[in-house]
């Protein structure tokens, strides 16, 4: 059907489709901005096109250029990865006007699931649980008061027409309400275009649980379990897992999950990859509806690891029109697995973004780790786009022994020339509560400080003992050197000259 796909997306998820093309026997079209044009995704296609500036709006939001750019360069298909135009609803639409294989759903799905109100009233009428709330958007504060009332406090204003924690406020009283409400219907127009908000009953200490489906164009659907995803900061997740340790002991609720999520898609006539996500309250063992996600999830990897499924390559191959070559009942999970979101950021200061240009990349490896990314050493890491650098996945047979494996591949890896969120990742992992996996969305709030991550020093002090351990090598002598604690510092008892040598070949 087609044998070309452009990529309308950058960075590690391009990659990762790109290398799903190869395997398939697919080529690959990137595309890129001006700020992306030296970039991995670019060198690694078959093909590379500009779009323009680095801004999002001129480029990579660019509906009308891209499908140009597929048209002109003899693309039959156009996958969108996550994010930018992947849950636009009249960009699929356009995609399929122009005669292209649009790879994800069909624009009414996306449409039916964009809109959050929408997607209540429709889960509603399918049986799927939703949490208590309002079943329309709000603009107006005087009958959104009302129906705070009505729900009764606390509730969460949250915008209609988006996620990712964006136009999303926590209301505790009356008199907290119109500031709030204001606030998130700024915050909802700036990130959708869209300053329509909704009110749910907010629900205290739940655990965020997502199962992944897929479907194909012939009404087979399948879900491929859960992920647990209750590890956010400011409602974005940073740590996930597969299987959720909060449904180990109750396979019911994880087939009620299951069977929940497949009504959802059939529901709005879902064809391809896509994510539903749920609340569930330990307290009393309920699970509500509280969004689907109309695209390949950042997250997917870990079902990946304990299913065996790829589902980039399933993706297309729907795409291509074949069926799923598997049934609900070929499906399993075996072992477990984490992914820990590597950003440009500075977890001792608050998580603020942070940029510049990778002087030092040093990767983990080893049995079952996986480190999906967009950038190598050289890189520059801006400040137009997501500051998401990496994913690093680990598996293991059970959950103890896929934790440890992700201690000891986060303090393998080494990126300089900015802050990241590695050290905050490492400290996750060393928590006697998760460990314990007695956590919930507000574990975050509840437990990190900044000093916990003992200030660790600057990228030069890295630099610095490379070069002394690399002379010290040269000179035949044994350095003994007690490390800077935290990020990026050099954690053996002593440095070993011959790992230190090859770090700075690697930084040359």
């Amino acid at each position: 059907m087609f044998d070309k796909v452009l990529i309308a997306n950058r960075g590690e998820i391009a990659i990762r489709v790109i290398r799903a093309c190869r395997e398939l026997g697919l080529r690959s079209v990137a595309v890129y901005s001006d700020a992306d044009r030296s970039a991995l995704h670019v060198q690694m296609a078959d093909e590379a096109i500009r779009l323009g500036p680095p801004p999002a709006r001129e480029s990579y939001l660019r509906g009308d250029i891209i499908i140009q750019a597929a048209l002109e360069h003899k693309a039959g298909a156009i996958h969108p990865g996550y994010g930018f135009l992947a849950e636009n609803g009249d960009f699929a639409e356009m995609v399929e006007q122009a005669g292209l294989v649009w790879v994800g759903p069909p624009a009414s799905a996306i449409r039916a699931m964009g809109s959050k109100t929408d997607a209540r009233r429709m889960m509603a009428a399918s049986g799927v649980p939703v949490v208590p709330g309002g079943q329309s958007g709000l603009i107006d504060l005087d009958a959104a008061l009302k129906s705070a009332e009505n729900i009764g406090y606390p509730v969460l204003i949250k915008a209609a027409k988006g996620g990712g924690g964006k136009g999303m406020r926590i209301v505790n009283s009356a008199a907290e309400f119109p500031s709030a409400f204001d606030g998130a219907r700024r915050e909802a127009l700036s990130a959708f275009g869209d300053d329509e908000v909704y009110l749910e009953k907010f629900i205290l200490g739940p655990r965020h649980i997502e199962i992944q489906i897929l479907a194909d164009k012939y009404g087979n659907c399948v879900h491929l379990f859960e992920r647990e995803c209750s590890i956010q900061r400011r409602h974005q997740k940073v740590v996930e897992e597969s299987p959720s340790p909060a449904l180990n002991d109750r396979p019911d609720i994880r087939l009620a999950m299951g069977a929940a999520a497949a009504a959802a898609a059939q529901a709005c006539g879902y064809v391809n990859a896509g994510t539903v996500e749920f609340l569930f309250d330990p307290a009393i063992e309920n699970f509500y509806f509280l969004e689907m996600n109309t695209r390949l999830q950042v997250e997917h990897p870990v079902t990946e690891l304990v299913t065996g499924i790829d589902i980039v390559q399933t993706q297309l191959r729907i795409a291509q029109g074949e069926t799923l070559p598997f049934k609900q009942r070929d499906l399993v999970q075996r072992g477990h697995s984490i992914e820990c979101r590597i950003y440009a950021e500075d977890p001792a200061n608050n998580f603020l973004p942070d940029a510049g240009r990778i002087r030092t990349l040093i990767r983990p490896d080893g049995p079952w780790v996986r480190v999906d990314s967009g950038v190598t050493a050289g890189d520059e890491v801006g400040i137009y786009y997501d500051p998401l650098v990496a994913k690093l996945i680990t598996w293991g047979a059970d959950r103890p022994a896929a934790i440890d494996r992700m201690q000891r591949a986060l303090s393998e890896y080494r990126i300089t020339g900015f802050k990241t969120t590695i050290p905050f990742s490492l400290w996750m992992m060393q928590q006697p509560r998760f460990r314990r996996s007695d956590f919930d969305t507000r574990f975050i709030e509840q437990e990190f400080k900044p000093e916990a991550l003992h200030s660790a020093g600057d990228d030069g002090r890295v630099i610095a003992a490379a070069l002394a351990a690399a002379l010290t090598a040269k000179n035949g002598l044994t350095l003994k050197a007690t490390p800077p604690a935290g990020r990026d510092a050099c954690r053996d008892e002593g440095v070993n000259p011959w790992k230190a040598a090859g770090r700075r070949q690697a930084m040359r």
